[in-house]
């Protein structure tokens, strides 16, 4: 998912998308995955140089991805989508009254761990499969990849507001996916979400990923397990809780009760409840498609005294 802080730095984007040709280029790639220029041209009728303007744009905006390869026929040039989703945040005004801190993933606060279960930095797996005892290692915090088949994973979220101050929106972006023996990309996995032990809601990830390698895994990472996530975004503010912009609960920020002295935990877990049971993966850094750990950010109000 790209996601858009702010109107201006979207701007190469909304550039992007000004052409219906690009647009209708965008559906084919949504549609078939992968095609080269000459299957793009071909489906909307149009000579190859009459669309290489058009691939440049949206591989400068971030939209598409483009490989080299070898083919029957010479070299091809085979285009990707880069993201699946794309969302806009129109109400980001006053982004001065916000922080964002970046969390590793390995920095876990609290853990249950259910085999299959594991967790393994960009170098190397810590300890065994399988064997919850490694998720206590002091080496843990490296961790770029953390699985589990039942369990949770508990972080600590810095609260910096000063008493004047009193919080607007919490927002939580991370790589996530189900948890699988080795992978299957068609393995439904209910993954829930909690602030101070409030659960605030439900996302059900489609499956655990391995048809293509993870565009960040480390080159020793091996092909037959799990290799990407879908970048997830919660919100919880003073309306709601939302992931991706689409509404999971009614759980409000005044539900919560913080104020600038609260401690902030922010929990993912996969519980004993019997639907759709089968784990949760979570992508650092080093690992998946997005690059990035937990991004935690916190939006608020100045009070007027």
């Amino acid at each position: 998912m790209i996601y858009i802080k702010d109107l201006m730095s979207g701007i190469d984007i909304f550039k992007a998308l000004s052409s219906e040709i690009r647009i209708q280029m965008l559906e084919l790639l949504a549609k078939n995955q992968a095609l080269n220029l000459n299957e793009i041209a071909s489906k909307l009728g149009l000579s190859n140089g009459a669309i290489t303007m058009h691939v440049k744009k949206l591989e400068e905006s971030g939209l598409i991805e483009i490989n080299t390869t070898v083919g029957k026929h010479g070299i091809q040039k085979i285009c990707y989508l880069n993201k699946d989703k794309l969302m806009v945040d129109l109400r980001s005004k006053d982004m001065e009254n916000l922080y964002e801190v970046e969390i590793q993933v390995g920095h876990y606060s609290n853990y249950q761990a259910v085999p299959t279960c594991g967790l393994a930095t960009k170098d190397s797996i810590i300890g065994d499969f399988d064997d919850p005892r490694y998720f206590a290692d002091p080496q843990r915090i490296d961790s770029e990849i953390i699985w589990l088949a039942e369990g949770f994973l508990e972080y600590r979220i810095p609260n910096y507001l000063k008493p004047n101050q009193s919080f607007r929106e919490i927002q939580f972006s991370m790589e996530l996916g189900s948890e699988a023996p080795g992978y299957c990309d068609n393995y439904p996995s209910d993954i829930y979400f909690y602030i101070n032990n409030i659960e605030i809601g439900c996302w059900t990830s489609p499956g655990d990923f391995g048809d293509v390698r993870g565009t960040f895994n480390p080159e020793w990472w091996p092909p037959h397990l799990n290799q990407y996530g879908m970048l997830k975004l919660i919100r919880i503010n003073r309306d709601g809780s939302y992931i991706d912009g689409c509404r999971i609960s009614d759980v409000t920020l005044d539900q919560i009760q913080l104020d600038y002295k609260s401690d902030i935990t922010f929990r993912i877990a996969v519980t004993d409840r019997p639907l759709n049971k089968r784990g949760l993966t979570i992508f650092g850094r080093n690992f998946g498609n997005y690059g990035q750990d937990l991004l935690a950010r916190v939006l608020y109000d100045v009070n007027q005294t």
